[in-house]
């Protein structure tokens, strides 16, 4: 009898630190599903690419090097058949590329329209495969587009300025998918900038930009 007792007891010892043990866990479990999940660092993308040609890179490259809210420009080759184009061989007109630059810009400072409507200022849109002296279709006047949207603003853009009367004759910017950039040589990049004694740079590309500046007051960078 004494032992049927003693393993009653025993087996209700068991049974209360069974008990025990399952509320401390359920306690525990509950803690957990209170507790506020870990915040992730979530950073806003406020940057976009543009691809352009109009005429020589070293010109469109200087103008919107100026332009508050451009992070970035880089001259390079786009819109062509050969991989890696050299200077060279562009110039030939052997690979049909076109002289563009792209260019990373801060969306909060800039859209994409205010990126094309300086692009249409920073040369002659109805110039076919040339630009002033420069001539072949390298230098053609170009749009090439990374989405559907830059597409449709591209398009009505070059419609309205069409429409406007702006230019005495029609405009034959192409506007066409974008497909691969590649940069151009190390000599071509900050050109300008590391060149600006140079005969082309003075007769050329300085008469450019100083009408560009003009043009854009007001929404250039501080010196």
């Amino acid at each position: 009898m004494l032992n049927l007792i003693r393993m009653k007891r025993h087996k209700e010892s068991i049974v209360f630190f069974f008990l025990i043990g399952v509320l401390s866990a359920c306690g525990q479990t509950k803690q957990k599903s209170q507790q506020k999940p870990a915040m992730t660092d979530t950073k806003i993308t406020t940057i976009d690419t543009a691809t352009v040609g109009g005429g020589c890179f070293w010109c469109t490259e200087a103008q919107f090097q100026i332009l508050d809210g451009v992070i970035s420009v880089q001259s390079g080759y786009s819109g062509g058949t050969i991989k890696n184009p050299s200077y060279k061989e562009v110039c030939m007109g052997i690979t049909g590329h076109a002289e563009v630059v792209q260019v990373a810009y801060d969306t909060t400072k800039l859209n994409y329209a205010d990126i094309l409507k300086a692009f249409f200022e920073s040369h002659d849109p109805t110039q076919l495969n040339r630009q002033g002296n420069d001539v072949g279709s390298q230098y053609r006047s170009v749009i090439y587009f990374h989405s559907l949207e830059q597409k449709r603003v591209a398009e009505e853009i070059k419609a309205e300025l069409d429409a406007s009367g702006a230019y005495s004759s029609k405009i034959v910017t192409e506007i066409s998918p974008f497909s691969v950039f590649y940069k151009a040589e190390d000599y071509h990049q900050n050109y300008f900038n590391d060149n600006g004694e140079a005969s082309y740079c003075q007769f050329v590309i300085a008469p450019k930009l100083e009408k560009f500046k003009k043009l854009f007051k007001g929404k250039l960078k501080e010196n």
